[in-house]
């Protein structure tokens, strides 16, 4: 006689199910934009059921707000935050071009582009709940920095005469401006230019710094082509924001 034994089931695991549509939702959000993505694609994507979805998120919406909040800002924390966080005690200027020259910039982030950037201009007009999240995500990206400028204007490695919070905003302009420029030309060559230019314009943030002599000295050296006009990005000795 045989005697039939059935497997035991998996237990369910409603964290882990909703982890993974929340991660399948946001590949598909990066793909094609959140009016675009398709549920039906994410719950394959995901191996779960609409029920599923809606116990979790109780819309597409929803779905879309908890990107924001739990993978997109996230990642702004690991890759600006949380390094400044650690930073502290070194130079901080040389910690924000060792957090530029980390950003990946492998063919696919550059087809990409910035998920941040691209929610921002898809939905910041169409949803004020998006807009606000994005917001608050820009924000703390901002006062992270400014605050390690601030700390470096007290060590006397940052130039006293920045705003900190107008340089952060300016920083974050700058690297978000040359992502966009690199995924419109399809071409990680644009965001290496960015790159070199960023380090470059940071760089022009330290402290002025005595010589034996006892006068202050400020490298310029130029960046990019040496025939442009002074501006903005042409060289490191640049007018940055003031008190």
């Amino acid at each position: 006689m045989y005697v039939r034994h059935n497997r035991p089931r998996r237990p369910r695991n409603p964290e882990r199910t909703r982890e993974h549509l929340l991660q399948a939702a946001f590949r598909e959000v990066y793909r094609y934009g959140f009016q675009s993505a398709g549920i039906d694609t994410i719950l394959a994507a995901a191996n779960a059921t609409k029920g599923a979805l809606y116990y979790h998120f109780e819309s597409k919406e929803a779905l879309g707000y908890a990107i924001i909040e739990e993978v997109v800002a996230e990642m702004t924390r690991d890759r600006w935050l949380r390094p400044l966080e650690r930073s502290k005690g070194k130079d901080p200027i040389d910690a924000l071009i060792g957090i530029v020259q980390a950003i990946p910039h492998r063919p696919k982030d550059v087809k990409g582009g910035c998920p941040l950037v691209n929610l921002a201009q898809e939905m910041s007009q169409l949803d004020e709940q998006f807009r606000k999240r994005l917001e608050s995500i820009f924000h703390a990206w901002q006062e992270g920095i400014a605050m390690t400028l601030r700390r470096g204007q007290a060590q006397g490695t940052v130039r006293r005469d920045l705003v900190p919070e107008e340089t952060a905003s300016f920083l974050i302009a700058l690297v978000e401006g040359y992502e966009v420029l690199a995924k419109n030309a399809q071409d990680a060559k644009a965001w290496d230019m960015g790159i070199r230019n960023i380090v470059g314009w940071l760089r022009s943030l330290h402290a002025n710094r005595k010589r034996p002599d006892g006068e202050e000295t400020r490298v310029t050296t130029p960046i990019g082509n040496a025939n442009q006009p002074t501006s903005v990005l042409a060289t490191k000795d640049i007018p940055v924001p003031e008190r």
